[in-house]
């Protein structure tokens, strides 16, 4: 046993371990929401577009993280108000306000010197985080937990049908941009685990995961959060045997658990719909079809 339990030797392993399941739980919880929403492509957005503003904040004397919330957060309001003053599609200005400042953010990189390492940027360095890094990584992983899950069930509500929240009396701006806001921060939280590339693979996959396990939004949220837990603290385990990535590690594991789920979660999966499939192709008759997803 005593080669197997050698990575908790290690204080840097322990932190990233700490760090690595603070990332995934926030990671998770929000992924609920943007799947639910269908908002897959605005992580992608905001990761990719706070490239800019860290640059911008390091040349200015500021935070790097206050740069990348401001820079993400320019992104997902540009998008907002391109797509309601156009006739351009959502996805599509998404496409293209990311791939623009994320360009941007490269030729800045590139002429302002800096100490500053892309690929740490681009695929993080959790096995090398700084003093104080765990103790912010968890304080802000606290604090956005705390608002999604305060907040919930309006969320859930906006998610899932945005003009009866409308009716219902909610404010329905203050909620797409409180969503947008903690999408930015969560991403901000997660650069220095697993970088600008990989946050977006822990921004969908485990809603991804839950969304094939069950129909209701609060188990949904529990599997989610157990899934990108698993694979955050099984990927910095291996990654120190295999002397690989860490970062890249949790996002294969997790790819793995959803390859599994994809294929045979008990009513979603491929499996259960080729055995449903064999049983009416042998004359049995469809029974009556439940909610693809309840609300709770």
């Amino acid at each position: 046993m005593s080669p197997l339990l050698e990575p908790f030797r290690y204080g840097f392993m322990v932190d990233a371990m700490i760090v690595g399941t603070a990332v995934g739980a926030v990671c998770a919880v929000l992924s609920c929401y943007l799947v639910l929403k269908g908002w897959s492509l605005m992580g992608d957005a905001v990761s990719h577009a706070v490239l800019p503003g860290i640059v911008i904040a390091y040349a200015v004397g500021l935070p790097l993280a206050l740069g990348a919330f401001l820079s993400g957060l320019f992104c997902a309001v540009a998008t907002g108000y391109i797509k309601a003053n156009s006739r351009v599609k959502e996805d599509t200005v998404m496409g293209v306000v990311f791939t623009g400042l994320f360009a941007f953010g490269l030729v800045l990189f590139t002429k302002i010197k800096s100490d500053l390492h892309l690929d740490h940027i681009l695929f993080g360095n959790i096995l090398g985080l700084e003093p104080g890094d765990l103790r912010d990584t968890l304080m802000v992983a606290g604090v956005t937990l705390t608002l999604v899950l305060a907040l919930r069930r309006d969320l859930l509500l906006y998610c899932f049908d945005p003009e009866q929240a409308r009716a219902a009396g909610l404010n329905t701006a203050f909620l797409y941009y409180l969503l947008l806001s903690l999408l930015a921060v969560t991403i901000v939280v997660s650069l220095k685990a697993v970088g600008i590339i990989l946050v977006i693979a822990m921004l969908v996959t485990p809603g991804c995961i839950a969304y094939l396990l069950t129909d209701r939004f609060g188990r949904m949220l529990w599997i989610a959060t157990g899934a990108a837990v698993l694979s955050s603290l099984g990927g910095v385990y291996a990654s120190f045997f295999l002397n690989a990535s860490t970062g890249a590690c949790i996002v294969l594991l997790q790819a793995g658990i959803f390859l599994v789920t994809l294929g045979f979660a008990p009513k979603h999966g491929l499996w259960a719909r080729m055995r449903r499939a064999g049983r009416l192709s042998g004359g049995q008759r469809p029974g009556k079809e439940k909610p693809q997803f309840r609300r709770a």
